[in-house]
């Protein structure tokens, strides 16, 4: 399976439009373009419009930031902000109101989810301003509040801006920056029309730095003495590690921690390969009741929790009603310890401060060791439906995976790969995975969006250096099945497998599980029945190779096709029974 081919659209630029060009003074589109190079962003994704016309005309020309073109604002958004968590930053152009609308969606999830994306928009400029106050004129993608972009970004990036002057501008460029990479959340820069064009003086070579908070010293020595008597009482302790902690480069200091500590540890799906997948401390995923037994065993047996960087959202309410008490839990606003709360106390510092206690008291290392990973097939065989387990060669979720999984171990494919799920049953389905490289596995967990999974495809390859794998189902696919032409144009070799079942199985679980049994009387919900679409005819029309498989002896064939060195992606459709209901997914929705 070849990566070689990662990149690139390159737009046609001729020898005398980039001498013109060079001729034209820096500008404040210039500025912000040098700031992302210096930040290691060297793809933006975009959409074209009037408005934000200066800027893109300045990225068509600028060196060393190529733009990627995406054919729609949802497929755009995504792909920076899988690019954000790959590369440590994204960035997306729209066009004023109809593009920032549209992309809401994607970057509300970056927000929540923590990958750092600079919107960049413009909007009507001073001269238009003055006209349409004088006239009442309501101009094109505007809703005749001309600060209504702003506002609604406000509410899910870390900083929102608009400039109407180019004075200035460099500080407020640099602030912006700073405060994306400081807290990895979203930020949103929009200029009057004519101002990404004004001249602005080049930034200095140095390259912006996040902010460091400190932590109160009193408050740290309260946190880690409560925090210590906690964990120093517990019998089976274990560290549940989320996606703060890859997010904010502590993943370093997580393996110093299991090291000294010698804790068995989990993570979050969203917080799924903060570490590489080896070692013998790492038990396995937990995501809840989709977790396999001997992970949903360890949580339960489990009496403390050394809780870093974790989101809990409502996929945890069952773990955190009942494990409240015993959780040390340490995030990027609040270091808590049980029932105790302790303020201006940084996660970095806390961890840092627990790794010199654990190196500087007998006993530690402990000699735990986590139990051996199932033996293939497990996990998969006994979560596979067992109303097929008479037509052994038909594909069910969990034999996809079983035998998907197996080809990505036997070529030793899982460090050249980047996984990227939104929410589906493939995704709770695949966290039983074990191996994965560090940060590769990119999923919609916490904001739960369809289709999130097919649109980052493109960000998440640009960023990472490695071959998409993405999975998605057939109403994920519909959702931004145009990323399709997106990957094509930019010659990425990008994998999209739709588990096609025709339903959106995910809801239908939590509508009426019934559904699910055999027989016509058990019927699905009509809004979740899907159309049926021609997948192969339309791989060809987006221009990527296409096949179907219906057999497993069809997926292996398909699978070894994938080693083949090629320029295009590759859409599998991979049909399974409309009603086969993976093990993960029955536990979750008997909950």
């Amino acid at each position: 399976m070849s990566n070689q081919n990662l990149r690139f659209h390159e737009s046609p630029i001729t020898k005398a439009a980039l001498n013109e060009k060079q001729a034209q003074p820096f500008t404040v589109a210039d500025y912000l373009l040098t700031r992302l190079k210096q930040l290691n962003v060297t793809e933006v994704f975009q959409i074209p419009g009037d408005y934000v016309k200066h800027f893109t005309q300045a990225l068509e020309y600028f060196d060393g930031v190529t733009a990627i073109g995406a054919v729609n604002e949802l497929d755009a958004a995504y792909a920076a902000d899988a690019y954000g968590r790959t590369r440590g930053l994204g960035a997306v152009s729209l066009q004023y109101g109809v593009s920032t609308f549209s992309a809401l969606n994607a970057i509300a999830g970056a927000y929540v989810e923590l990958s750092p994306v600079v919107v960049i928009s413009a909007c009507p400029g001073a001269d238009a301003r003055q006209i349409g106050s004088m006239y009442n004129v309501l101009y094109h993608h505007s809703t005749g509040n001309l600060q209504a972009d702003q506002e609604v970004y406000s509410h899910v990036t870390v900083a929102a801006i608009t400039l109407s002057t180019s004075v200035g501008a460099a500080e407020a460029i640099d602030n912006l920056l700073i405060a994306a990479i400081t807290h990895k959340k979203p930020v949103y820069i929009a200029c009057y029309k004519e101002v990404w064009g004004e001249p602005c003086p080049p930034p200095p070579n140095e390259v912006l730095r996040p902010r460091v908070p400190k932590s109160d010293p009193l408050a740290l020595q309260n946190a880690v003495a409560q925090a210590w008597a906690q964990l120093s009482a517990a019998k089976k302790p274990m560290i549940f590690a989320g996606v703060e902690v890859l997010r904010h480069g502590l993943s370093g200091l997580l393996q110093e921690l299991i090291d000294a500590s010698g804790y068995l540890y989990t993570t979050t799906s969203l917080g799924k390969t903060v570490l590489d997948e080896g070692g013998d401390k790492f038990i396995g995923t937990y995501s809840d009741a989709a977790s396999i037994k001997h992970v949903r065993d360890l949580v339960t047996a489990s009496d403390c929790f050394l809780t870093l960087g974790t989101i809990i959202t409502d996929d945890y309410l069952v773990f955190i009603e009942s494990k409240y008490a015993d959780m040390v839990l340490a995030t990027t606003t609040q270091i808590r310890a049980g029932y105790f709360i302790y303020e201006n106390v940084t996660m970095k510092d806390f961890m840092e401060a627990l790794l010199l206690r654990f190196k500087a008291t007998k006993g530690y290392p402990l000699a735990t060791v986590a139990p051996a990973q199932p033996k293939y097939p497990e996990p998969w065989l006994s979560n596979s439906d067992p109303h097929w387990d008479d037509k052994p060669d038909t594909i069910t979720y969990n034999r996809f995976f079983q035998h998907s999984m197996k080809f990505l171990t036997d070529n030793n494919l899982l460090q050249e790969i980047v996984m990227t799920y939104g929410v589906s049953s493939s995704l709770y389905v695949a966290t039983n995975a074990y191996g994965l490289a560090q940060n590769s596995f990119i999923s919609s967990a916490a904001w739960q969006c369809i289709g999130f999974e097919t649109g980052a495809a493109s960000g998440a390859q640009l960023g990472s250096g490695k071959r998409a794998w993405t999975v998605a189902g057939d109403g994920g696919f519909m959702m931004v099945c145009q990323s399709l032409s997106t990957l094509a144009r930019n010659n990425l070799n990008a994998v999209i497998f739709v588990i096609s079942n025709g339903v959106y199985a995910i809801e239908q679980v939590y509508v009426d599980m019934d559904s699910f049994e055999p027989g016509p009387e058990h019927k699905f919900d009509a809004f979740d029945i899907l159309p049926k679409w021609d997948y192969l005819a339309l791989a060809k029309a987006f221009g990527a190779e296409g096949h179907t498989v219906k057999t497993i002896k069809e997926l292996n064939a398909v699978l070894e096709k994938l080693k083949t060195p090629s320029t295009k992606p590759t859409l599998v459709q991979v049909v399974i029974p409309e009603k086969d209901l993976p093990g993960q997914m029955r536990r979750l929705g008997l909950e």
